[in-house]
């Protein structure tokens, strides 16, 4: 088992890193070259800024069992489907039962964005939301033993 970081944009990499670290986890930060990400106790892989190089190059890497940590709906997609477990940066994890829906909403808003209109960004991040992902990312990792 390994840990897989959609790092573009993503606020958890170091708790990521340090939770994979207490578990003895390996970790792999992988990001494009706009982001420099540098972690002790992580590997880094950098590719292309093509649009979706990270996506492709991280579902090339990952495995059953692995556990990849994104806010991608996509990307969570295509890594349930090679039956990983798959959580979001504030301890959502993706499963069957809520992608499908996921990707519609996706789709949805970018229809809407598409014809002109306009949709709220997220509230600014909030030490609540790192205190569930880490909680999350915990249990995720004490079920695979």
């Amino acid at each position: 088992m390994k840990i897989l970081i959609d790092a573009d944009g993503c606020p958890v990499v170091d708790i990521t890193v340090r939770t994979a670290n207490k578990h003895q986890i390996e970790c792999f930060i992988l990001c494009d070259t706009s982001h420099v990400f540098e972690k002790d106790g992580a590997t880094t892989l950098t590719f292309s800024k093509g649009a979706d190089s990270v996506d492709f190059a991280l579902v090339n890497r990952v495995s059953a069992g692995d556990i990849v940590v994104t806010q991608d709906y996509g990307l969570a997609a295509m890594c349930l489907s090679k039956n990983a477990l798959v959580i979001n940066q504030d301890g959502m994890e993706y499963t069957a039962d809520n992608i499908d829906a996921l990707l519609l909403a996706r789709h949805t808003a970018g229809k809407i964005r598409g014809s002109g209109g306009r949709l709220k960004g997220p509230p600014k991040r909030t030490a609540a939301q790192n205190v569930k992902f880490e909680t999350e990312l915990n249990r995720l990792l004490a079920a695979k033993g």
